[in-house]
């Protein structure tokens, strides 16, 4: 029976979805796209309170599979290729990227190794990204002479700037673990040996937290993008009502004059 395509556990109100194409680098197919969707869609159980995403083996996600891309120039010519691509890249926007960014729960991404071209734009897609400091990362279209895609024009400008962004595309050149937080890229940098403890301690954190508040705070940050400030403050004032009505808001005031700390629910 093969392995399957991508791992899923569940912990302590935290799902762990890997990627486990380790002997191609978790480089996405179709088939693999299908199945990161199926797991992501299992974090919509309530019993789910942060998600971590990695990688199996030593890349986190090197991008399109370059061979199944091959095999679809090799039966279909130039525009087999142009299809496969076509629909690798309309696949993950709507069942990976989309998903993943509307959760209304903190997901982290903890890259372990290589995140290139598509597997860059996984980890953009998460909250927080906590990188083993052997990970590097890299645009890699260009090389390919592909736009560039997978979120990364929306989320790497957002990070860093329209002016880095534009270099990591142009230049095509790689980062590593180190200069990413520094370019505010990746939040935190461990070892490799630390790295599932520390994603699992920092999830653990997350999914103990006001997840109620998590997902109206998550969307706040969202619309503040395209949102003038009149509709940021009253997207502001209807999320403070809808959290300050909500049990774990309670909890969270009894426990403040307690002296306590906060058992919250996400309710």
């Amino acid at each position: 029976m093969p392995e399957p395509l991508v791992l899923f556990e569940r912990e302590d109100g935290v799902a762990t979805i890997t990627l486990n194409r380790a002997h191609a680098l978790n480089a996405y197919t179709l088939d693999l796209a299908a199945a990161l969707g199926d797991a992501i869609e299992r974090c919509q159980d309530s019993s789910v309170r942060a998600v971590v995403v990695t990688g199996a083996g030593r890349a986190f996600c090197a991008g399109a599979d370059i061979k199944e891309l091959l095999k679809a120039m090799e039966e279909g010519g130039p525009e087999g290729g142009a299809r496969y691509v076509t629909q690798l890249v309309r696949d993950l926007h709507r069942s990976v990227l989309l998903p993943l960014r509307r959760m209304p729960k903190p997901v982290i991404a903890a890259v372990n190794g290589a995140a290139a071209g598509a597997g860059f734009g996984l980890a953009l897609a998460c909250d927080l990204r906590i990188a083993a400091d052997e990970a590097r990362f890299v645009m890699a279209f260009a090389g390919l002479a592909l736009a560039a895609d997978s979120g990364a024009t929306h989320f790497l400008p957002r990070l860093i700037g329209a002016p880095r962004a534009a270099e990591l595309y142009l230049l095509n050149e790689p980062l590593d673990a180190r200069r990413a937080q520094q370019l505010g890229i990746v939040n935190t940098v461990v070892t490799l040996a630390e790295l599932p403890a520390k994603a699992a301690e920092m999830a653990r954190k997350l999914a103990s937290g006001p997840t109620l508040a998590f997902a109206r705070t998550k969307a706040l940050l969202e619309g503040t993008w395209t949102a003038s400030l009149e509709q940021q403050l009253a997207a502001e004032a209807q999320a403070v009502s809808e959290t300050a009505s909500s049990a774990d808001f309670q909890e969270g005031v009894q426990a403040f004059t307690q002296r306590r700390a906060p058992s919250f629910r996400g309710r």
